[in-house]
């Protein structure tokens, strides 16, 4: 018997188990983290109100977002409640960078991305709507162009 055991009481024979190092976070509490910015930003929610919701303080979601903390399962099902998506929406295809929701959360990360989502859902009008889109895949063209064909920019 330890010194230690002797000193809480345990029976002797008891084994403490030896102190441990902290759990190191990995790729896929980053990648968790990533997509649980990119949900909440698309519900727009903002931290505070998020970690209000599943009794966290708004420090806390930094961390997970940051991928500084694990996310501990029933957490993570109350976050993907609130989010409302399923649970597997953060791991789902993390092997697969090509797949078409890596390219929804890569996009949903750009900056000005879910603003400009969202200015586009409120409005109602389905051909401005189209024209919207129209002017903003003129707008990446034009960008496509200056950035392959750098002699075709005019310095006025």
């Amino acid at each position: 018997m330890t010194d230690l055991q002797h000193k809480v009481g345990l029976p002797s024979g008891t084994e403490t188990a030896p102190p441990s190092m902290p759990k190191q976070t990995t790729d896929v509490d980053r990648l968790v983290g990533l997509r649980i910015t990119a949900l909440r930003k698309a519900r727009g929610l903002s931290q505070t109100a998020l970690g209000n919701a599943v009794g966290v303080t708004f420090q806390q979601v930094q961390k997970y977002e940051k991928g500084q903390n694990r996310v501990g399962a029933g957490r993570l099902r109350e976050i993907a409640r609130l989010l409302e998506v399923p649970v597997s929406a953060f791991f789902e295809d993390s092997n697969n960078p090509d797949s078409p929701q890596e390219d929804v959360f890569g996009f949903l990360n750009a900056q000005g991305a879910v603003e400009l989502l969202r200015a586009y859902t409120q409005i109602q009008d389905d051909q401005m709507r189209r024209d919207v889109l129209a002017l903003v895949r003129s707008a990446a063209r034009l960008a496509h162009l200056r950035l392959t064909t750098p002699e075709l920019v005019t310095h006025n």
